[in-house]
């Protein structure tokens, strides 16, 4: 163990000064620009520059190292915060860190230097540490073992509870403590005889055993399990599962079993989503301290509203109604939406947000009363939720507020928040650059569908320092979300201000298909994946432009993932962009289901069709259809998309003559997490556009990669 390298934030608000309105701006900084002197008062003078030539302090040095990020949050008996954070610096090593019990202290590292708490089951993760009493149970990820150690400083090394079964073959996620028969109860993935169609239970471990032990097996039987939970007596246990073809927010089942004297589950019971007359998608389920079982479903509504279980009738009940999104897909383990708070009046209160027409608000419901007390706090934008001793931790953001860790005091009638106290940032440098700050601005545009809009967050270029001419518009950088089953959010995002403090205007699109504004627009996507968000992304580009926002000769896309195959699609199949930059994208939809992971092998089917649509819709096999610059940046270690789909895109468009570069990177995975990566991938992006699309010279002092048919 040793002391954290990351340095606490911890700053509190006047409580007069928690709305969310006073939080809509970046607060006023002088920014060092020459100066000239009236009469009264003294200005910057901006200087004028062509866009995308700005001079920026937003440096891609200051974007990769700054932004750790946020696994999960925990507490634990005593009180004392825990949070998981992955740091670049650290080639992404994750690192659970306790927070300091007294002002001014450090932050500690619990986790020793040669371990990385990190799971990869259902390639995505998620939940990979419990804190039980004194001791942490969690996942390395170089063996993907679990391990037990104590949370004390110095106390000792972690200890295996699993077997090494010599290659990183079994993953464990999602795990909870069963006091009752003195065992750790987990999300157990086996990919012993299948790597690409992993057994998936739920499994336990003696935890006091201090032989290395095979896990016991207590569910099986379905494709995907998640969220064992148990209720406070230890009698039963609750679960989500699913089943191919779905994915989790498509359809999925809520299961209560009852454990047998010797701990099996003897008897189990469907609490929703097995009903065949009614489609849902039932996710989090919680116990309360009496017993109760509440989770969150989208049935009826199609919006993911909280519910309660009626045991004695096996009804279930909603708690309250709204057209809302009370929750998110499940794409990693330890989602955490909302929290039960223990009351002294014979109800419940929960601690929720929820999302709303592209807003997320915080507040308290009342079960009894079906009401929600809406709380005011800085952060426009929530992740998960968690309960302290004396308060909640959020994790949340901003549009001038990095993902952040805050604790919210409330009030005795758990009605008013009396403190506000950011305890970690992801970046807490960030904020001498707020003058910079590009704000985002919700915007709604129509679609190519008659009287059906979808919505994006626009960033207009903006820097203290420089202004351009009148008579030029900015180059755009449109964003494709991955997922595609995902939603962007219009929260601080260093890399967008590294874009917009140099002249580009950036927007960053919730195409049909995107979550968090119901299962109707999450399903527009659906058989229709490369078409509806190919669409949605030309239609808000063409809107921009015909809006006097952007220059219509400068549309640039760029997407990861998910969203590399829309910019991938969208530059073979439309004419509306001149260049685009593609990391770990699609190219090869059909051989995306033969290589990819368990988790999303039957995905495409729902969102593409059938083997005349894979091909249609693959990129790779229209590249006579592509007419302009394409730069591709892909991990050698992906799983989710192999290297060698961007390797027959560049080979196919070099062999055509379009300007195209391809590079490499060893040591990642799906999603870059070095920061000399993330760097790297940064500007070279500027460049590359710059240098094909932009017409300008980029102020940074960048070595630009050779672009093949073009150098």
């Amino acid at each position: 163990m040793a002391l954290s390298a990351a340095a606490t934030l911890t700053r509190r608000y006047p409580i007069n000064s928690l709305s969310s309105s006073s939080f809509s701006r970046p607060f006023l900084v002088k920014p060092h620009c020459r100066k000239r002197r009236l009469t009264t008062m003294a200005y910057a003078e901006k200087i004028t520059a062509p866009y995308g030539s700005w001079k920026s302090p937003i440096t891609a040095d200051f974007v990769s190292g700054a932004e750790k990020r946020l696994g999960a949050t925990a507490v634990d008996d005593h009180g004392h915060l825990f949070w998981l954070e992955s740091r670049p610096l650290e080639s992404g090593r994750s690192v659970l860190v306790k927070a300091p019990e007294k002002p001014g202290d450090e932050p500690i590292d619990i986790t020793p230097k040669e371990f990385s708490v990190r799971t990869v089951a259902q390639e995505y993760g998620g939940g990979a540490f419990r804190i039980v009493g004194d001791t942490v149970i969690f996942s390395n990820y170089k063996d993907q073992r679990l391990y037990k150690q104590s949370i004390h400083f110095g106390d000792s090394s972690p200890l295996p509870l699993t077997l090494d079964y010599g290659v990183p073959s079994v993953c464990y996620a999602d795990g909870v403590f069963d006091s009752h028969f003195n065992r750790y109860v987990t999300v157990m993935e086996d990919r012993r005889e299948d790597h690409l169609n992993a057994t998936t239970t739920i499994a336990s471990l003696d935890i006091n055993e201090h032989n290395i032990q095979e896990p016991r097996v207590l569910v099986s039987g379905n494709d995907f399990y998640a969220f064992p939970r148990l209720d406070p007596k230890g009698e039963r246990m609750a679960w989500i599962e699913w089943g191919h073809p779905n994915m989790p927010w498509d359809k999925s089942e809520l299961w209560v079993g009852y454990f047998s004297e010797n701990g099996d589950i003897c008897k189990r019971v469907c609490v929703a989503g097995g009903d065949p007359a009614i489609v849902e998608s039932p996710t989090e389920p919680k116990w309360s301290s009496e017993g109760e079982l509440f989770f969150i479903t989208d049935r009826g509504s199609g919006f993911w509203n909280i519910y309660k279980w009626v045991e004695s009738d096996n009804k279930v009940l909603p708690v309250y109604s709204m057209n809302a999104e009370f929750s998110r897909p499940f794409w990693v383990f330890g989602i955490s939406s909302y929290q039960l708070l223990q009351s002294h009046e014979r109800k419940n209160l929960i601690a929720c947000s929820y999302r709303k027409n592209g807003r997320s608000s915080f507040g308290i419901l009342d079960d009894v009363h079906s009401t929600v007390s809406l709380l005011d706090i800085p952060f426009t934008d929530i992740n998960n939720i968690t309960s302290g001793l004396h308060g909640l931790y959020i994790e949340g953001a901003s549009a001038i507020h990095p993902l952040s860790i805050a604790k919210v005091t409330l009030d005795d009638t758990k009605s008013k928040v009396i403190d506000f106290e950011i305890i970690w940032s992801s970046s807490p440098d960030s904020s001498k650059y707020k003058s910079h700050y590009s704000l985002p601005e919700l915007i709604e545009f129509p679609t190519e569908v008659p009287g059906q809009n979808a919505f994006a967050y626009f960033y207009p270029p903006t820097n203290p320092c420089y202004q351009a001419s009148q008579k030029e518009k900015p180059p755009l950088l449109l964003r494709s979300h991955g997922g595609p089953t995902a939603e962007t959010r219009g929260v601080l995002n260093l890399a967008y201000q590294y874009w917009t403090s140099r002249g580009w205007a950036v927007v960053d699109v919730n195409y049909g298909g995107s979550t968090g504004y119901g299962r109707e627009y999450r399903e527009r996507l659906l058989g229709r994946w490369g078409i509806v968000d190919v669409n949605d992304c030309c239609s808000c580009a063409k809107f921009l432009v015909n809006e006097g926002k952007v220059d219509g000769e400068r549309l640039c896309i760029a997407g990861g993932s998910a969203g590399g195959y829309t910019t991938l699609a969208a530059l073979a199949f439309r004419e509306t962009f001149k260049a685009g930059a593609s990391l770990y994208g699609i190219g090869d939809l059909k051989s995306l289901v033969a290589e990819t992971h368990k988790f999303e092998s039957r995905y495409m089917y729902n969102l593409v069709g059938n083997e005349e649509d894979f091909f249609q819709r693959s990129p790779i096999n229209f590249v006579d259809k592509f007419s302009c610059p394409i730069l591709l940046l892909q991990g050698l270690e992906d799983k989710v998309v192999p290297p060698d789909q961007a390797r027959k895109i560049y080979a196919a468009l070099k062999e055509k003559g379009l300007p195209v570069a391809l590079v490499e990177f060893e040591g990642e995975q799906h999603g870059f997490r070095k920061a000399e990566t993330i760097k790297f991938a940064l500007e070279q992006q500027m460049v590359f556009f710059a240098r094909l699309v932009g017409h300008f010279d980029v102020a940074d002092d960048i070595t630009p990669i050779k672009i093949e048919n073009f150098d």
